[in-house]
């Protein structure tokens, strides 16, 4: 038998250097939030979780242990066969359930019988969650931050997609959180993650960086959609260097059409969307915008929005939360297109120190 106890910062250190990493929880625990990468292999699943947990609190543990013993070997033996036929003697994976208790030592157990080297993280799940809340301030310190700020439809989010295709280290934190970060921002079928989740995906960006190099983030607000950002990043990114996106109300509204293109091509959805701004503008000023989304205008209510909703008091908000923002220089793009925000990223590259 092969098997190994790693404390959860061990196997941060050495998370790249295992061939697999192997979720023993049920699928409904793999969904709110696993390891990156993580394979989920149940050794129960969800409605067998709750049937030996019923039968546990119900009848007596000693029965539940023996209903789930059966379950447990034959989800096993399917895995077995599904997945590790084909793997090689040398093959090394790491295991973990929720607290690292049966249902991970009952798979790395038979696993290691098979004679494969199998990790096993101490405290499971729970213990490694908590090294990625520990962890990840350590992680934001080191790191250079260079922030770009702009009004909605400015061209944030393009810019950084051009920045990394450049070959800059750059943190989407809005592709991490599947949402836009704003009222019309949820992305359709695409649910954001849970705050657990969106944490531990961020923390394994995080790992990958450079800290000899700038990292580009886009300014944000605390909550992207329905999940937080983490206090060290956010404080991070205020207290750091910004740049200031300029483009036409031209360019922002052809950028927006663009990229919000679902609700140009459905504008029942737009309009639904539009209510959530009732509160805050009226209902007969919602109202009147839905009736000209429906009329086709959606061009021109896009431009409305960003005036009379978007752009008052972006500039006291940023210049109150980014510190640097008000003295930051300014980064004048020609265009929304895909060209024009490649010529930005390389103009501002060039003007951006590579190392300390």
């Amino acid at each position: 038998m092969s098997v190994h106890l790693i404390a959860a910062d061990e196997a941060m250190a050495r998370y790249d250097r295992f061939d697999a990493i192997i979720d023993a929880r049920s699928e409904g625990e793999y969904d709110e939030d696993h390891l990156p990468g993580a394979l989920n292999w149940p050794s129960l699943d969800n409605e067998e979780r709750i049937r030996v947990g019923t039968l546990y609190k119900q009848v007596s543990p000693f029965e539940a242990q023996k209903i789930g013993a059966a379950l447990v070997a034959a989800n096993i033996s399917r895995h077995i066969l599904a997945h590790v036929l084909d793997k090689p003697k040398n093959w090394q994976p790491l295991v973990y359930c929720w607290r690292g208790g049966k249902r991970s030592n009952s798979l790395a157990l038979i696993l290691g019988q098979i004679g494969f080297k199998v990790h096993l993280i101490e405290g499971g799940y729970k213990a490694f969650r908590k090294a990625v809340v520990d962890d990840t301030p350590r992680r934001v310190q080191p790191l250079q931050w260079r922030v770009l700020c702009g009004p909605t439809g400015s061209g944030k989010t393009r810019l950084l997609q051009a920045l990394a295709a450049q070959g800059a280290q750059v943190l989407d934190l809005e592709a991490i959180a599947s949402h836009r970060a704003s009222v019309l921002g949820v992305i359709p079928g695409q649910p954001q993650p849970t705050q657990k989740a969106f944490e531990t995906r961020l923390w394994d960006a995080l790992r990958r960086f450079d800290a000899s190099r700038p990292v580009f983030v886009e300014a944000e607000s605390k909550k992207v959609g329905n999940v937080t950002i983490p206090d060290s990043l956010i404080e991070a990114m205020r207290a750091s260097p910004c740049v200031r996106l300029d483009l036409s109300l031209e360019g922002r509204v052809q950028l927006l059409m663009e990229d919000y293109d679902y609700f140009v091509k459905d504008a029942n959805y737009f309009c639904e969307r539009l209510d959530r701004l009732a509160d805050l503008k009226g209902r007969a000023m919602v109202d009147a915008w839905k009736a000209r989304v429906q009329a086709g205008h959606t061009a021109e209510v896009v431009a409305e929005l960003l005036e009379k909703h978007y752009d008052p008091g972006y500039e006291t908000s940023t210049a109150r939360n980014f510190r640097h923002y008000v003295q930051a220089p300014v980064l004048h793009l020609t265009g929304p297109s895909h060209s024009a925000m490649a010529e930005a990223a390389g103009q501002w590259l060039a003007q951006t120190p590579k190392a300390r």
